[in-house]
């Protein structure tokens, strides 16, 4: 016997799904809730194995609520049911911790299968998210430039400093005067808030410069 909590605030969709599952022997309707806030409360009450999450509700929303949901409970299943298709909404709901993604045009055999597949520790994605959601976890992810509060002609000069070259051998290995590589300097300085030398190299190397 699976115990489906339902948490969808449009009550025509979710008299249809509880209708659905009241006709199958092996699902229990543990409960309704319409709101995210509602939904957390509930599930501390009736302890579902499944919830069968709406994303957009009212109050808070349906990816904080899953994220509420499976920190208290971990071995609540979350089965996200929403008419959202975009791939913020997607990862957002896995990140939360959902461990299925169905959008409401699934038939009723589809969410019947994904119900029982995440009811056994499964993950289930629909065959218009699936693919999507493995593109995205799988991406590598883009590295943040270092001190962002700087130039990248900055970001060079102060990388060669913290490798311990002097202005002079700066401007050699750029190609620049060393007038232009003091200017630099001192812009670094102003925009890192430090007023010496040894306190930029410090600043550089935290965010992993002057690794020669």
């Amino acid at each position: 016997m699976i115990r489906v909590m339902v948490v969808e605030d449009h009550p025509v969709f979710a008299e249809g799904l509880v209708a659905l599952f009241r006709d199958l022997p092996e699902v229990e309707v543990a409960g309704v809730a319409s709101t995210g806030e509602a939904a957390v409360e509930l599930v501390d009450q009736v302890a579902p194995d499944v919830v069968l999450m709406d994303l957009h509700l009212p109050g808070i929303s349906g990816i904080e609520a899953t994220s509420r949901i499976t920190a208290r409970h971990p071995g609540v299943a979350v089965l996200a049911l929403t008419m959202l298709s975009d791939d913020a909404s997607i990862l957002a709901a896995v990140r939360a911790g959902a461990r299925g993604y169905l959008l409401k045009e699934a038939t009723p055999a589809d969410i019947v299968r994904s119900l029982e597949a995440v009811a056994s520790g499964q993950v289930v994605f629909g065959a218009a998210t699936g693919s999507r959601v493995l593109a995205a976890l799988t991406a590598s992810p883009v590295r943040p430039r270092p001190l962002p509060e700087l130039t990248e002609r900055e970001v060079e000069v102060l990388d060669l400093v913290a490798a311990g070259l002097t202005n002079n051998a700066v401007a050699r290995r750029l190609y620049l005067s060393e007038k232009t590589v003091r200017n630099h300097v001192s812009n670094i300085f102003a925009k890192l808030g430090v007023s010496d030398r040894a306190a930029a190299v410090a600043r550089a190397r935290d965010a992993g410069l002057g690794g020669r």
